[in-house]
């Protein structure tokens, strides 16, 4: 009940101070490229229960391929690449905070294709709390991108070494999790953004 109240604060407080950065994110995405402003891709939340995740939109409208994001991906905008480099992108998460489908700390929700994979002994312990807008396991792999672009089979690389080192990260934090972890992870990602920025 602490946790959820604390999301609702925080996600109120974030939108209402982030309001004015999000209203010039999404006017720069209308300028640089057609389509719509806000990306909504399934993805699977507590429990198992899917839901739609909200992102701003960083790729050219109907740009398909794989699901992964390698390195200089052409299907990225030039706008897009800023707001993915400095995790504008991200913030409309916020709703789905608000929502009740996340939490503003908990592993990251993943596509079905992936859920799939997970080792049962692992998925129950992940899926057991709300998927987090940040976590530990997206901290330590904050350069994601670049160490899929760097491999050979980028698609083998994440399902067998990135995807199963984050899973245990995941499943630690479900297991402690706690409001002073939470505001730990803030902290650190916080740290992480400014210093990227």
């Amino acid at each position: 009940m602490a946790k959820r109240l604390f999301d609702l604060l925080g996600a109120t407080l974030a939108l209402g101070l982030l309001f004015p950065l999000l209203l010039a994110a999404a006017l720069a995405i209308k300028l640089d490229s057609r389509g719509p402003v806000f990306y909504r891709q399934q993805r699977v939340g507590r429990h198992g229960v899917p839901f739609h995740i909200h992102k701003l939109r960083t790729m050219r409208h109907g740009a398909g391929g794989p699901l992964l994001t390698v390195g200089e991906d052409p299907r990225i905008t030039r706008v897009g690449a800023f707001l993915r480099r400095t995790r504008i992108d991200e913030l409309p998460q916020f709703i789905d905070v608000l929502q009740g489908h996340m939490s503003l700390v908990g592993p990251r929700p993943e596509v079905p294709r992936y859920v799939a994979q997970y080792p049962p002994e692992l998925r129950e312990r992940v899926l057991a709390v709300r998927p987090g807008i940040t976590d530990p396991a997206s901290l330590a792999y904050i350069d994601e991108a670049r160490l899929l672009a760097a491999a050979s089979d980028p698609e083998r690389e994440y399902v067998q070494v990135i995807l199963p080192a984050k899973l245990r990260h995941a499943a630690d934090y479900a297991e402690r999790a706690s409001l002073a972890t939470d505001l730990a992870v803030l902290w650190r990602t916080l740290r992480l953004l400014l210093r990227q920025a």
